[in-house]
């Protein structure tokens, strides 16, 4: 049952779910997601022609790259979890968001970071972290953002109305803790300028927080968080329970020991200590077995409602992107290997790793778990239209394969022709020959983001139909516990 929106409660309700920061945040997720893979598009173009840059400074790799990662990854990555996570609690917990106006607070100092951010990278202002380059006075206003969305999330949870706290919230709130102390720990730094910043650690110890950090950017902002959504949105798309309960309590802990230590295979070949480097392999090894368990029980909630794949491309976004899922993390522990990192390091290999998991795990669970969100944000079952959310998921779906295939393949060549030698020990291959080798690969990786990007722009336009043509609405909380809603 759904109100129209107005300020007051309807009569005879007392309460209604809190979902301001749920629609604006979902919508925001969209418009994020359009500009960071344009971006990506660009800097894929001028990989293949670098004249693009038109000799501008503001648009060259090196300043648009990361602009493009904190695009994605926080703006439109960060949006979706925002969203959903706010959505997820208060369904699961039968209770409407604690303290409203802070989450309001985090809404638009999320928003105010993403556009500090999309003004400082191109001007040059970075730390120079991978996925960490803001600088200090932006990470500042990170940590009170991010402070105020913990306080939001756990007070909700603190005040549910049932007993039991759904497994989504277990992975959204390891998500929002760990990203917390990740993030005040690598951005220690000492100011020396109003965006000028010297890290607080030296040498190979502030290699190793860095490699902490980012890998653990990647365990739990890129993959805990968005198992929350997992185990929300695929359970309601599909209409069927979790395939196991107790799978996903052992993949939640064994997901949250592990991840931690796995930072290290990173840095295989560098001046860390050796036993550090390995103890990050064999973590990163034993990485597998918690992910595929994740990935089997979400695939197997699909047991007896298969044939809803035929129909329903929501469900074969979010089911597709788990296979995306397995495929990444059983290539993340191989590539931490020893042996097999100094052929991948440092090669469009990684790039091609890093994209399975963005656009095919990450990018495909948002879409399929927003296509569910939105038309509930704005009084509907279901977006404004089933055939465009086909077309985007083959779009999406063949662009990612064009695009990892040829870094796949772009990597292992880039890899034998560094470390080609001839018979006097001089190297086979200059370096030159090994990027012109590459440059076919470059133009295939163009092309795929280009399809995935034509895929996010058909979304845009879906949603703003369903928008549009939709009300905003007053969803009232169950009075007694009911199913989740």
């Amino acid at each position: 049952m759904a109100y129209t929106n107005t300020q007051t409660d309807p009569p005879g309700v007392n309460e209604v779910y809190s979902d301001t920061a749920v629609r604006q945040f979902s919508l925001m997720a969209v418009v994020w997601g359009v500009v960071g893979m344009l971006v990506g598009v660009i800097i894929a173009s001028q990989l293949a022609w670098p004249e693009l840059n038109f000799g501008i400074s503001w648009l060259s790799y090196g300043r648009l790259r990361p602009l493009h990662t904190n695009a994605v990854i926080f703006a439109f990555g960060g949006c979706s979890l925002m969203a959903t996570s706010l959505f997820v609690v208060q369904r699961t917990c039968q209770v409407r968001l604690f303290c409203p106006p802070l989450a309001a607070f985090v809404f638009w100092g999320w928003q105010a970071v993403i556009v500090a951010a999309a003004i400082s990278l191109p001007l040059g202002y970075t730390t120079g972290k991978e996925y960490a380059e803001l600088e200090w006075p932006i990470d500042i206003l990170i940590t009170l953002v991010w402070v105020s969305y913990a306080i939001v999330f756990f007070g909700t949870v603190g005040r549910r109305r049932v007993q039991h706290i759904y497994v989504a919230n277990w992975f959204f709130g390891a998500f929002i803790i760990a990203v917390a102390l990740l993030h005040v720990v690598n951005s220690a730094e000492v100011p020396a300028g109003w965006m000028k910043s010297y890290s607080a650690y030296a040498g190979v110890q502030d290699a190793m927080v860095q490699w902490w950090y980012g890998h653990n950017a990647v365990g739990f902002f890129l993959t805990a968080g968005f198992l929350g959504m997992m185990y929300y949105f695929i359970p309601k798309q599909a209409e069927r329970p979790v395939y196991s309960y107790r799978l996903s309590i052992v993949h939640f802990w064994a997901l949250i020991f592990t991840y931690m230590w796995a930072g290290p295979h990173h840095l295989h070949y560098t001046a860390l200590p050796d036993w550090t480097q390995s103890l990050g392999m064999v973590f990163s090894l034993i990485l597998l077995a918690p992910s595929w368990g994740g990935m089997i029980n979400g695939v197997m909630t699909l047991s007896g409602a298969w044939h809803k794949l035929r129909d329903d491309p929501i469900l074969r976004f979010l089911i597709v992107s788990l296979s995306f899922y397995g495929m990444s993390t059983f290539e993340g522990p191989m590539m931490a290997i020893k042996t097999v990192n100094a052929l991948s390091h440092y090669t469009d290999w990684t790039v091609g790793h890093v994209h399975s998991g963005a656009l095919g795990w990450v990018g495909l669970v948002s879409m399929g778990s927003l296509y569910h969100l939105i038309p509930r944000m704005f009084g509907g079952k279901k977006m404004h239209s089933v055939p465009a959310i086909e077309l985007h998921f083959w779009l999406a779906t063949v662009g990612i394969v064009l695009y990892i295939a040829a870094m796949w393949i772009a990597g292992v060549m880039q890899g034998l022709m560094w470390g080609a030698v001839n018979t006097d020990g001089t190297l086979t291959y200059t370096f030159v020959e090994s990027v012109k080798a590459t440059y076919p690969f470059y133009v295939v990786r163009m092309v795929g983001g280009l399809l995935y990007l034509i895929g996010m722009l058909v979304m845009a336009w879906n949603v703003w139909m369903t928008a549009t043509r939709g009300r905003s609405v007053l969803v009232p909380v169950p009075s007694s516990s009911l199913a989740h809603a």
